[in-house]
């Protein structure tokens, strides 16, 4: 897991309070281990509103590191 998937972690529990096996279950997917395309899968499987998500990526596009990582990055 990188640098940046463990700061996304943290934020969606800390910042916005998603549940542990919500993140647990958006890990499991293929899709899930980019941390661009996290957010995504939370959001497909209802487990992020539409408001969060723009906050998750709003926070991405400041993340340090978060330009380092392409969306293919794991």
């Amino acid at each position: 897991m990188s640098s940046l998937q463990m700061r996304l972690i943290e934020f969606l529990q800390q910042e916005l309070r998603i549940p542990h096996n919500s993140i647990a279950t958006a890990l499991r997917h293929p899709e899930g281990q980019t941390p661009h395309l996290l957010p995504m899968v939370l959001w497909q499987y209802g487990l992020v509103t539409l408001e969060q998500l723009d906050r998750i990526f709003s926070w991405l596009e400041t993340a340090p590191g978060a330009d380092d990582c392409t969306p293919s990055c794991s």
